[in-house]
């Protein structure tokens, strides 16, 4: 409130954050704010950064033979030093493989291939159906055989669901159950959580990846991603020529309808 015999003056303030020599006055005797940092620097920065890692990564997953299908596009050394690391990854990936297949159990192995086996490392199970109409089952045993091959450092098995769990619910099939250290870890029932008959490796790479069997920085899951980017990269670019093109496609009852 303003003393006796004093007169208020109301400071005009149409925008605070502009940039005039009004509002300057006014930070300057701390009637308004000074004007917040504008984040277009810290973005640009982090946009530079960003180009330049990506930059510094640009051979991360590519295998011995991409690298030498690029003698002619990069620097030697630099080469030289990539087909070092896959070279070095590649024999410690060799000297753990010593799975590569799926290994079919019966219930008197379970203790032994399973959870004693587990001790040594993650070991992954597949309860499968019983019924040969189960889709979900037959599209997760070819996952698994895939998965077994790709990964030979790591255990994958396969048993009848009702062999397993007397009384198990095909309905619930398949089951992955993980075991570390003796327990089951994690379990997924049926692969509707997944990607339900369209599940595919990366989501076989990413229950990997949360139980801790693999990094992600291992180079086979970084191989799949970018094969996943570059094919969705593709998928855009045919759509934005057939919208460009203005192609419309009509099926045959379209074309009925206009005879």
């Amino acid at each position: 409130m303003a003393a006796p015999g004093e007169q208020r003056i109301a400071v005009p303030i149409d925008d605070p954050n502009a940039d005039t020599e009004w509002n300057d006055i006014l930070r300057k005797h701390g009637v308004i704010p000074e004007k917040p940092p504008s984040p277009t620097p810290l973005i640009e920065e982090a946009i530079l950064e960003g180009r330049r890692l990506a930059h510094e990564n640009r051979l991360e997953g590519k295998d011995l033979d991409e690298l030498d299908e690029l003698e002619d596009f990069e620097d030697d050394e630099f080469l030289d030093q990539y087909r070092q690391k896959r070279m070095a990854e590649l024999s410690s990936l060799q000297k753990k493989s010593i799975h590569g297949s799926v290994y079919p159990i019966s219930k008197p192995d379970y203790q032994r291939e399973v959870t004693e086996a587990s001790q040594k490392g993650p070991v992954l199970v597949n309860l499968t159906s019983g019924s040969g109409t189960n889709v979900e089952s037959r599209v997760l045993t070819e996952l698994w055989r895939q998965a077994a091959r790709e990964y030979g450092d790591i255990k994958f098995c396969e048993i009848r669901a009702s062999q397993a769990i007397e009384n198990y619910p095909d309905r619930n099939c398949p089951t992955i159950l993980v075991y570390s250290k003796g327990d089951i870890v994690k379990q997924v029932v049926t692969l509707m959580t997944l990607g339900g008959v369209r599940t595919s490796m990366r989501h076989i790479d990413n229950i990997l990846i949360e139980i801790g069997a693999i990094p992600e920085s291992d180079m086979r899951i970084i191989k799949r991603r970018q094969a996943a980017e570059d094919a969705e990269d593709e998928r855009r670019a045919a759509n934005g020529k057939s919208i460009k093109s203005g192609t419309v496609t009509r099926s045959n009852d379209d074309d009925e309808d206009w005879d």
